[in-house]
């Protein structure tokens, strides 16, 4: 039988656990947002002197299952911004990486449709707010990833003066078939002269995913600037996953090296 001593030696190690991350600059953020409806993220900040927060959101579905156990923070860390992360901080960038809401947890996350929905646009809205109340003199961006970036566009035209920046890497231009695992239109009917604040396009040079190709980016380039990235290792995924020049593999660093220098 378990002892009173026992629960409360157990209570404590979670409770000093939860404190470390925290000292650490890492924690799991979770808002009210939508009736019965919660929104989560998973906030990493700077040690000193931070110059940005960047929210970051992954492609997919965008669900990183985020969660506690044990006291450890948790999630899927495969995708390029969310294993980038420290790319970020490192380079004086708060970070905030968002996890599908709790109503999306299901299947494969949020469908394009959901992220260019009133819903999304009322969670997100919350969670700008409380990091402009926890960062509020702090230049917000921002950055999408792949079908991240359906959310991330679609947001910087509604959210407008509220953020600085939008960020677009591997931008979804073209739509996904209805047969595929992950349908939907993508940024394909958007118009991206909505956005009102500025924007930047960053794209892999030889990314071969048939949604995401490098010319649909140039084709761009006139209007907006590109950030182009060459090189990088030979693909271990598909080429709409995440280990590969659409997820800039090998090219984690330089990317967002010149990702951040373009925010600041």
């Amino acid at each position: 039988m378990i002892k009173l001593w026992q629960v409360a030696l157990w209570w404590l190690w979670i409770i000093a656990s939860l404190a470390y991350g925290q000292e650490r600059g890492q924690e799991i953020v979770t808002l009210p947002t939508r009736t019965n409806v919660n929104q989560s993220y998973f906030l990493a900040r700077v040690p000193q002197s931070p110059q940005a927060v960047a929210i970051l959101f992954p492609g997919s579905g965008g669900l990183i299952q985020l969660r506690n156990e044990k006291g450890q923070v948790k999630f899927s860390t495969g995708n390029f911004l969310v294993r980038s992360r420290a790319e970020f901080v490192n380079r004086s960038v708060v970070t905030a990486i968002i996890d599908a809401p709790s109503d999306q947890q299901g299947g494969w996350g949020m469908t394009d449709e959901f992220r260019l929905s009133e819903a999304h646009f009322t969670d997100m809205s919350a969670v700008v707010e409380e990091l402009q109340r926890r960062f509020p003199q702090l230049p917000l961006f921002l950055v999408g990833t792949s079908r991240g970036t359906v959310s991330a566009a679609s947001l910087g035209a509604r959210l407008d003066q509220r953020v600085t920046g939008v960020v677009l890497t591997s931008t979804m231009f073209r739509p996904t078939p209805t047969n595929a695992k992950e349908p939907g239109p993508g940024l394909s009917r958007f118009d991206f002269a909505t956005i009102s604040i500025p924007l930047l396009f960053v794209h892999h040079l030889n990314d071969q995913c048939e949604m995401t190709l490098y010319s649909e980016a140039a084709r761009h380039s006139g209007k907006y600037p590109l950030l182009t990235v060459f090189g990088g290792a030979p693909p271990k995924s598909g080429p709409c996953d995440a280990f590969s020049a659409h997820g800039y593999f090998a090219r984690e660093s330089e990317t967002v090296e010149q990702l951040v220098n373009w925010m600041l």
